[in-house]
């Protein structure tokens, strides 16, 4: 299984201890994993912002550099999302659909593809899980409150197989975080204040760490904890998957 490594730009740059997790992870879970050196942007920022016409050289990039592979899988729900549904290459539509049809964020792909059902991993404190929007109402990697239905996470079911894990129950667990792209940019302060109320609802709980599969939702939280000079940390679901 050829597994092609895609890392986001904001992982690349702010957060590349994310991108080394979800390699470890994969190869000791016996993918076969390639990063392609000259990925870039998935495109998903201007698309967000109203100039989807101009991703074109980004998507041509994009399937240039995975349309070899199996599959692809990265750390994060919305950048996947983004290429699940907006990735097309007029002149190349069979390796942009294949792409599509085969790009995973990292906790569907280990529960979906590759079906774990243990890890080696350990982790003695008590996390709270974010259900970031793009994965969980775009990709269904949990299930939404709003909808009646059976409870599934995706994340809190790899999170279960870690020893000493405690997670934590909060009020409100699939609200919003605030983040949304240039939503934070525009919307500052209703950003802020939505981001405040899911740190409180972590906080009054008792959580240690917050964890989560976007790392742009979790950049957004750990700046306002780190603002309330908070203690508690935050990690992606890789980095605490990937732990021994």
């Amino acid at each position: 299984m050829k597994v092609g490594l895609f890392i986001p730009c904001y992982i690349d740059q702010f957060y590349p201890q994310v991108g080394i997790a979800t390699l470890q992870l994969l190869e000791k879970l016996g993918c076969e994993v390639g990063y392609p050196s000259g990925q870039t942007c998935c495109g998903q920022p201007m698309a967000n912002s109203g100039y989807e016409h101009l991703t074109d050289g980004c998507n041509r990039l994009f399937t240039d550099n995975f349309k070899s592979y199996d599959y692809i899988v990265a750390p994060s729900g919305s950048c996947v999302l983004h290429v699940k549904d907006h990735l097309h290459v007029a002149d190349n539509e069979t390796a942009a659909t294949h792409i599509r049809q085969n790009i995973y964020e990292l906790s569907e792909f280990l529960t979906d593809v590759l079906q774990v059902k243990s890890l080696r991993a350990r982790f003695p404190h008590k996390v709270g899980v974010h259900q970031s929007c793009h994965g969980q109402r775009g990709l269904h990697v949990s299930q939404m409150t709003e909808l009646v239905g059976p409870a599934f996470s995706k994340p809190l079911q790899l999170l279960n197989m870690v020893d000493g894990l405690e997670l934590i129950e909060l009020s409100r667990k699939d609200e919003c975080c605030g983040f949304g792209g240039t939503f934070c940019v525009f919307e500052e302060a209703v950003s802020v204040k939505m981001g405040k109320d899911r740190v409180a609802d972590h906080v009054h709980h008792g959580a240690e760490y917050i964890t989560g599969n976007d790392v742009s939702c979790l950049m957004h939280l750990e700046g306002i904890l780190r603002r309330q000079q908070s203690p508690v940390k935050v990690l992606h679901l890789a980095e605490i998957l990937n732990n021994e």
